[in-house]
């Protein structure tokens, strides 16, 4: 199929349910969603499209979702007159304290943080400019108020805790606004760099924030450091080929490098919100090198990035077209062989929905499960989930309804707000006040090559999961049926990141006790994505690891952490020291898939769906 034809509708993509109709001839309950889902999409389509016009100008989030939350806290706040009281007496403790550390600023005995020091994970004032007069006493005026805000947004009797954890970041993203690491005049390091270089750099400042400009206006092009790096060029190089594809993915089976591989070969299901070379960036730090030259046969699904046209594209189709379709295609490749599967993030959540269901049906292919900051439930999904509420999802979905996809400046911008001191508001002032671009790296060209999500797909995944845990609650229906997480008994490796805001590691860490098998667990330092491409030959990586027993004690994650030992290194060598121990021996390679479709040779890696 041509990487731009398009996908039909939902209707020739969704496999038929053999529970569609039950033994009296009634529609099946899958059937029954169906028809719910049409008739929820036809409904009052001028306030849909009223929502999703409104949503150009609030940046998809939901103002009435703000509204009530902050009704919430202002009404239980002006009821509670001892809590207002306290508040008040903060801040005038916080205002004497403030003007006595500035008449005594400048004496010796006086600390450069006397008041407050920032948060270990709060880069802006660490560099020692800040630890100067008067730009430490400012920092610290902006600390205090910023504590002084969390403290009266939260604690307040009543208020609902999903509406208190909104009200404090919204006023946090507000107050990040006004820090004084965002202006020249307040910022000593800007100021520096003035001096040094005359005011050049608000003369390259300019010119980067006209050069953005343009980006945007002509379409929101990548910017020019991407073009450092190409698909197929120096990033998603390792050799190999499509061995199948359907209208949703594209199978890479890549060439081995040893002499002899293992028997089992390993299936890697990305996310779709990512494309999947964040697992073969430069040969330097790619997974899918390392785990060849270690011995192993890989294959990776390359998902299409769908468009307007794939609005109904259904969760369960990247299920059915996605995993089951690689694994039978596997199957014909490596018959009777098992296979080590691997999801990463989204793809983690939907291989441990398919293991589920295999292990409904009696499917036995799985050898082993490998889930990189992947959830399973969502009770505990970190700061993301205060972009899901009722309210709020049904404003996306009105957007996406309009649209047809979630499109990539939207998830950019949700991913880009949890971490807004680094992601927004540092790189604004390094790009326009310094003057400075951050040096090109594979990471960051393939964090600006972003994807859509049909609306379909998104909407069942933010009300399944997100909104109702019907997976880790065993009400989520595959086929007609419920499944549940406690039937795998397959073992598994789960990897979680100490500093993720995507996937919280003590979200992930719940799989101990979802599901009835072995579980070694991995925290390993780093974010969601620089935890996990951890490549051996590089600094700085290190990992807890421990491995439970199917029928041993449950441990919670605090005590967890404290009971075992950090290991400086990669945790890639500790996950194929555990895949070989449930690994045959090394044989001779398997051969290649040379499936065609329609007649065609299938490309080679990295295939043509990576490209759109």
């Amino acid at each position: 199929m041509p990487a731009n034809s398009t996908m039909p509708k939902a209707e020739a993509l969704t496999l038929p349910s053999p529970a569609g109709d039950d033994a009296k001839g009634h529609p099946g309950r899958e059937d029954a969603i169906r028809v719910q889902q049409q008739e929820v999409d036809e409904s009052h389509p001028a306030d849909r499209a009223f929502h999703a016009t409104l949503a150009r100008f609030s940046g998809g989030i939901s103002p009435i979702a703000l509204l009530l939350a902050y009704t919430d806290w202002l009404s239980h706040l002006a009821a509670s007159p001892q809590r207002q009281l306290e508040i008040s007496q903060e801040a005038v403790r916080d205002t004497k304290r403030l003007l006595e550390a500035s008449h005594h600023f400048f004496s010796p005995q006086q600390g450069p943080w006397s008041l407050i020091k920032p948060q270990a994970q709060d880069r802006r004032f660490a560099r020692p400019e800040w630890e100067l007069p008067p730009f430490n006493l400012l920092a610290q005026a902006f600390l205090q108020g910023e504590q002084w805000w969390h403290n009266a947004t939260t604690g307040v009797r009543g208020v609902a805790k999903p509406n208190e954890a909104i009200v404090e970041f919204s006023i946090r993203q507000m107050l990040d606004v006004l820090a004084p690491s965002n202006f020249a005049a307040s910022n000593p390091e800007v100021l520096q760099k003035a001096f040094q270089s005359g005011g050049q750099n608000f003369v390259s400042g300019w010119q980067n924030w006209c050069s953005d400009c343009m980006r945007l206006l002509s379409g929101g092009r990548q910017p020019a450091a991407s073009s450092d790096f190409v698909v197929g060029e120096n990033v998603a190089t390792s050799r190999g080929k499509v061995v199948y594809h359907n209208e949703l993915i594209e199978l890479i089976q890549y060439y081995p490098t040893t002499g002899k591989v293992r028997p089992e070969p390993i299936l890697i299901v990305p996310a779709w919100i990512m494309k999947y070379y964040i697992l073969d960036l430069s040969p330097q730090n790619s997974l899918v090198k390392y785990l060849t030259s270690e011995g192993f046969t890989v294959f990776m699904i390359s998902w299409r990035n769908p468009g307007a046209a794939d609005r109904d594209i259904a969760f369960d189709d990247y299920r059915s077209l996605g995993v089951e379709a690689a694994l039978a295609t596997i199957e014909e490749i490596l018959p009777d062989r098992q296979v080590h599967a691997l999801g990463y993030c989204l793809g983690g959540t939907l291989l441990s929905i398919a293991a589920a269901t295999m292990a409904r049906d009696g499917d036995d292919r799985l050898k082993s499960i490998t889930l990189l900051a992947a959830q399973t439930d969502f009770t505990e999904a970190g700061e993301l989930t205060l972009f899901i509420n009722e309210s709020q999802v049904a404003f996306l979905e009105d957007m996406m309804w309009q649209r047809g996809v979630l499109d990539t400046t939207q998830m950019a911008g949700a991913f880009q707000l949890l971490r807004s001191n680094d992601l927004i508001w540092s790189r604004l002032t390094r790009d326009y006040l310094m003057g400075e671009r951050a040096p090109p790296s594979d990471l960051m060209a393939w964090n600006a090559d972003a994807t859509r999500l049909p609306y379909r797909m998104h909407s069942e995944y933010l009300r399944k999961l997100f909104l109702n845990n019907d997976l880790a609650a065993g009400r989520y229906l595959v086929e007609g049926k419920p499944i549940s997480l406690s039937d795998i008994h397959t073992p598994m490796f789960v990897v979680g990141t100490l500093r993720d805001h995507v996937a919280p590691w003590k979200s992930t860490y719940k799989i101990h006790f979802l599901v009835d098998a072995d579980v070694t667990f991995v925290l390993t330092s780093g974010g969601h994505n620089t935890g996990i491409v951890a490549p051996p030959d590089e600094e700085g990586h290190s990992y807890w690891v421990r491995t439970k027993a199917a029928d041993a004690i449950y441990t919670g994650p605090d005590e967890w952490l404290k009971t075992v030992e950090l290991v400086e290194g990669s945790w890639w060598r500790e996950w194929t020291k555990w895949l070989a121990a449930r690994s045959g021996e090394p044989s001779e390679p398997p051969r290649m898939g040379n499936k065609s479709a329609d007649g065609q040779t299938l490309p080679d890696a990295p295939g043509d769906y990576v490209r759109q």
